[in-house]
């Protein structure tokens, strides 16, 4: 990573280090390890020795993802201000697991993996802004529905938005009217079969784009294109590593 981002990380790392951590010359060569895997989907044990045992790379990522570093990390760039929320998007996307990574602790459902004819999949529910940027992020099995994704996503600690765009497949009234709870206007084409469809902007509703946009940025992290991880909170720690590194590629590195 650049000297840049490597600014911008270090006071998070630092922040949750505990008692006996380790020193923060380490701790770069630690996160740009955990880089390095997100980026090209190796095993942990492929890890290079340029960037020390791949154990201790991995226990660390353990230990900052079950401290939630990368969230923090993630609600700081949104709380920053550099883009408005005054628009958000929602989507999802179904993403195939490799058949190593089932059979983790507590069962597959609890651990985000749905079955399908195909094998075992997830799906990834995602909020961005209105630059395309991701805000929140959650995992689900594959087979959960959008509704279930959108009501785990959007709750009091979300900033409000006075535009919610989401496709068609979010067309309920009670999608419609916790939006507009919330103070903002739901821009959602409306399914073929409600009685009386609900008109539109189409062209505040063609911005939609920029999330599926997202999502391919996203899976550029082959980490995230399948899913290797048997845990749903290693699997979300990766998803947040490489929304937060969309942000500080748009914002840090080009400062």
């Amino acid at each position: 990573m650049e000297d840049a981002e490597w600014a911008f990380f270090e006071p998070f790392l630092m922040a949750v280090r505990g008692q006996g951590g380790r020193p923060a010359s380490n701790h770069r060569l630690v996160l740009d390890g955990i880089f390095w895997i997100a980026r090209t989907g190796a095993a942990w044990r492929d890890l290079p020795e340029e960037f020390g045992k791949w154990s201790s790379v991995y226990r660390q990522f353990r230990r900052w993802t079950l401290l939630g570093l990368w969230e923090l990390v993630l609600d700081a760039l949104n709380d920053s201000g550099a883009v408005p929320d005054s628009v958000q998007m929602i989507d999802s996307t179904v993403i195939r697991a490799h058949h190593l990574a089932a059979g983790g602790k507590r069962g597959t459902q609890r651990q985000g993996f749905g079955r399908s004819k195909g094998g075992f999949t997830s799906k990834i529910h995602l909020i961005t802004n209105a630059h395309g940027l991701p805000v929140r992020a959650e995992v689900t099995g594959g087979e959960v529905s959008d509704f279930k994704g959108f009501d785990a996503l959007v709750d009091d600690d979300l900033p409000t938005a006075r535009v919610f765009l989401a496709d068609r497949g979010y067309d309920s009234d009670h999608i419609r009217s916790t939006i507009a709870l919330r103070g903002g206007t739901p821009v959602i084409p409306a399914k073929a079969n409600r009685k009386e469809p609900i008109p539109h902007d189409t062209v505040t509703y063609a911005l939609r784009n920029r999330i599926e946009r997202c999502f391919a940025k996203l899976k550029c992290s082959r980490r995230l294109a399948t899913r290797y991880d048997k845990t749903s909170a290693s699997y979300l720690g990766f998803i947040h590593i490489a929304a937060a590194r969309l942000w500080t590629n748009q914002f840090v590195n080009r400062a």
